[in-house]
């Protein structure tokens, strides 16, 4: 087994439970780690082998785009849009941040993590 990491993967989007966040956006930070057999990758260097990154980032692409109340319900659309479109996972830990969240004081983020 291999742990995979991508991290950092940035959005605009428009998720909020308020109206305004809906229409005026924030900027968001995808992390996704997946646990995925990764010895015939290894032993094979060919990426038919492997997870592609490329596949996971158009994953989360499509997910972010599409407007949500919660962070809860984007990161559990993204872990189970990579379950059921990608061979060979074993587990998915997908964290949601939003940046500069409108709280009534500074603060830099808040994120939702779950793992499935």
């Amino acid at each position: 087994m291999g742990i995979i990491k991508i991290e950092e993967m940035e959005f605009y989007a428009n998720h909020g439970h308020y109206r305004e966040e809906q229409i005026v956006g924030n900027r968001f930070l995808v992390d996704v780690e997946i646990e995925a057999d990764t010895v015939k990758a290894g032993e094979s260097d060919n990426l038919k082998d492997a997870v592609n990154y490329q596949v996971v980032y158009g994953i989360v692409r499509r997910e972010m785009e599409i407007t949500s109340h919660l962070l809860e319900h984007v990161a559990k659309r993204i872990s189970d849009a990579i379950h059921s479109e990608m061979s060979g996972i074993k587990r998915v830990t997908v964290k949601v941040s939003k940046m500069n969240p409108v709280m009534g004081g500074k603060i830099g983020r808040v994120s939702v993590e779950i793992t499935v």
